[in-house]
């Protein structure tokens, strides 16, 4: 039986330098598909998504992505497990999670299709914003109140917290946030999309949903994607080091979100929501 995939995996690679040879191990970022699955009382099962992941955190995966499409709410779960299914080989049973509903399998327009997506890109986000205003509504003015020295110091924060990017360099990562820039939690994986569902996840089953007085950093760029899993989990405030996407700062501006793109050393671009950041001057 093929034993558990772990967050890395070992390889033999050669390495150049100038014109002198070594050839030596390596860690890699692993990647391998997770199938989601829901069940329900009544025996009833269905295939909601398959994508590419860093194994690792699976069931937060499990419960974030399902939160933040709008499928299931945390409530609505009663258990989540790896799935040992008879038809299912033994060798896939740690790539297949089973979450176990408390009630039916909701009959929604979502489920008609699986999301098959991948760690490169987020195309499992909703296909525009106007699915999005069914079902979310804008993030309330509330508490949250960031100084540029706060912002300033997200990205090293984070950073100094990705144990598995340390080994491979090939992670992304999603960092929580308080007001104060003390970092609450963070997750890794290849794809952008699956590091925030991961933290939302675990989020979500610890009962701390909504995320009101947090901010969301992300190793990468501000997509859609990303501000949709935010907006879902009630974070009003996301920080990207790289660049946003045009609809992801369209998001921002119609649910009242604050929107940080290319947050490095003391600069930042501000998109959205600039009334939650005040100067120190």
């Amino acid at each position: 039986m093929k034993s558990r995939p772990g967050p890395t995996t070992r390889a033999r690679i050669r390495e150049l330098s100038g014109s002198v040879a070594r050839d030596r191990r390596d860690d890699l970022a692993t990647e391998e598909p997770l199938e989601i699955r829901l069940t329900a009382p009544d025996g009833a099962r269905k295939t909601v998504a398959i994508t590419m992941r860093t194994p690792g955190h699976d069931f937060e995966l499990a419960a974030g992505f399902l939160h933040g499409e709008g499928l299931v709410g945390p409530g609505d779960i009663g258990a989540i497990a790896y799935c040992t299914d008879e038809d299912l080989p033994p060798e896939a049973r740690y790539n297949t999670v089973t979450v176990r509903l408390r009630g039916p399998i909701p009959d929604l327009p979502a489920l008609d299709r699986h999301f098959l997506t991948s760690s490169a890109c987020g195309v499992c986000g909703s296909a525009s914003l106007d699915a999005l205003r069914d079902r979310c509504r804008a993030v309330p003015r509330g508490r949250l109140e960031l100084t540029p020295e706060i912002l300033y110091g997200l990205p090293d924060a984070l950073r100094g917290a990705q144990g598995v990017f340390g080994k491979t360099g090939g992670l992304h990562a999603a960092g929580l946030f308080s007001a104060t820039g003390r970092l609450v939690g963070v997750r890794e994986d290849v794809g952008r999309h699956n590091a925030v569902d991961k933290l939302v996840g675990w989020a979500a089953l610890a009962g701390r949903l909504p995320l009101a007085e947090h901010v969301l950093m992300v190793s990468g760029r501000a997509s859609y994607e990303i501000m949709q899993k935010a907006l879902a989990a009630g974070i009003p405030a996301v920080c990207a080091v790289s660049a946003p996407s045009s609809l992801a700062v369209e998001l921002a501006r119609e649910f009242g979100m604050t929107l940080v793109g290319f947050l490095r050393g003391e600069r930042c671009n501000v998109y959205a929501g600039r009334d939650r950041i005040r100067s120190t001057e």
